[in-house]
């Protein structure tokens, strides 16, 4: 009987952390422009851009938030959130690092690091 509880309490575990990060589309080659809906907000400096496969998994290029966890994490959070949830972006792909792309993006030409900074949120990522 434990085992069964463990196992279902692990595979719990396991299903929570795939509903975490839903940004599962292919991720776009260095130099290439892509553009959709912010569909969902990671942390402080992460983001899925477009709906295709839960969108493009993007790390801003321009702006390292606090990490999520740290004293500050959460506030970056939701400032990205008032900034971009559910607005169209355009980006421009760089390098990938691990499951992301790390991209320059703009909401109605500005850059979203830009306006992180405009609204007062300090960077110090690591």
């Amino acid at each position: 009987m434990q085992i069964a509880v463990h196992l279902l309490v692990m595979s719990l575990a396991f299903t929570t952390c795939a509903l975490a990060d839903p940004c599962e589309a292919p991720l776009p080659k260095k130099g290439e422009t892509f553009s959709g809906p912010v569909t969902y907000i990671v942390d402080g400096d992460g983001l899925c851009v477009g709906e295709e496969q839960g969108g493009i998994e993007v790390r801003l290029a321009d702006f390292r938030a606090i990490e999520l966890n740290d004293p500050g994490g959460r506030e970056a959070k939701a400032a990205l959130t008032r900034i971009a949830f559910g607005k169209t972006v355009s980006c421009v792909a760089g390098k990938h690092s691990w499951d992301r792309v790390v991209a320059r993006c703009t909401l109605n030409g500005e850059g979203l690091g830009d306006l992180m900074r405009a609204a007062g949120i300090p960077e110090g990522g690591r």
